[in-house]
């Protein structure tokens, strides 16, 4: 109990400084449940339940002295589990499906923005972006209608995303001006015309065949978060403060 309080008041004063800025609110996303809690630990699986809406640097303070990056992997869905997606939740899509995304952006920051599909054994870039937006949530004009509401069509990837768990269509949301990144993750299946056929290449989106800048920071700043090694186009690493 003594636990849970401690990490109730910690987390508390934390989402107090930095409220959560933005998520997608259709189709449904990853929400954080008991195998988040598990895997992640109390103080993140707190600072969700208060915060759904919070950004990866924000959970990286977070990080108690047992954290494992690789079963709480915060660069993939900010660590959310498939393990608590619930069924329902799960997307059934066909290849070249044009899928609705609602997005809520609850303060502005000056960034870049894409979505895409996520390999999520490997945490890399299946193709290439589905939507890119070179400015997003600008401070300096309005956000604008095409930024909260857009489709993206759902390419012919084969079998690759034929099992769930495999795939996910992801948000991603870099705010380089104030440092923090936001995700969310929709769950899905895909069937298509194109089943029997090669799948796409799984890239990460710092490689050349990604033209776009703001696609391209996406997959570096992912693995940014967690590696001290310099990659290109990438924010800085994230640290934890002293336990």
């Amino acid at each position: 109990m003594f636990n849970k309080l401690a990490a109730l008041t910690f987390v508390s004063a934390l989402v107090g400084q930095v409220m959560g800025h933005g998520l997608v609110t259709d189709p449904p996303i990853r929400q954080v449940g008991d195998a988040f809690k598990a895997n992640c630990g109390e103080q993140m699986f707190y600072n969700i339940q208060s915060d759904a809406a919070g950004n990866i640097q924000q959970l990286n303070q977070l990080k108690a002295s047992s954290f494992s990056g690789t079963s709480c992997n915060l660069n993939l869905c900010k660590g959310l589990q498939f393990a608590d997606v619930a069924a329902a939740n799960i997307q059934s899509w066909t290849a070249g499906q044009v899928v609705p995304i609602k997005v809520d952006i609850r303060a502005p920051h000056t960034g870049t923005a894409n979505v895409s599909i996520i390999d999520t054994a490997s945490n890399t870039m299946i193709g290439s972006p589905l939507k890119v937006f070179e400015s997003y949530a600008s401070t300096s004009s309005p956000i604008t209608a095409d930024q909260t509401s857009f489709s993206v069509t759902i390419p012919d990837l084969g079998s690759k995303c034929n099992t769930a768990g495999a795939c996910v269509l992801q948000w991603w949301w870099d705010a380089r001006s104030v440092d923090q990144t936001y995700e969310s993750c929709v769950d899905f299946t895909l069937s298509g015309s194109g089943e029997g056929a090669p799948a796409a290449t799984s890239t990460t989106a710092s490689s050349s065949a990604v033209a776009s800048t703001s696609a391209a920071t996406s997959a570096a700043a992912t693995s940014a978060a967690e590696s001290s090694l310099p990659l290109p186009l990438s924010p800085p690493p994230l640290s934890s403060p002293p336990l």
